[in-house]
């Protein structure tokens, strides 16, 4: 089974922006996230589980505002179509999850800075 994940994560300073952008959204949940590497300043994470709140919610709304970052919009577009492969079911077949993990593969490829999406299966990760 395929969950979808969506995550922005943010320094400590900017923790009110993730709220701001729950409430928006009216979805999800803003955690600290402990930084156990020492050259990572402490973090805040807003997370959206829902496969529902990811296809109604978050999907239009950053299609709407996209993403400054080139590589993060980027990002975001390969999440959107392993959304697309969930919606449509074929995330339940091999063929599909293959699929999903070579899309998967080119997420946050060069950079794994504020936003970061996470597939998993009940397995673990499907690295």
């Amino acid at each position: 089974m395929i969950e979808l994940r969506f995550h922005i994560k943010m320094q400590a300073e900017e923790k009110p922006l993730l709220e701001k952008v729950k409430n928006t959204l009216a979805c999800g949940q803003v955690y600290f996230q402990r930084e156990k590497r020492r050259n990572h300043t402490q973090c805040y994470r807003y997370t959206v589980n829902s496969h529902d709140d990811i296809l109604t919610k978050i999907i239009p709304f950053f299609r709407q505002y996209p993403l400054q970052s080139f590589s993060k919009q980027r990002s975001f577009k390969i999440f959107c179509k392993i959304a697309e492969l969930v919606q449509q079911k074929q995330h339940l077949t091999k063929q599909g999850i293959a699929k999903i993990r070579q899309l998967k593969t080119n997420l946050n490829k060069k950079y794994r800075a504020r936003v970061v999406r996470e597939i998993r299966t009940l397995r673990g990760n499907t690295k």
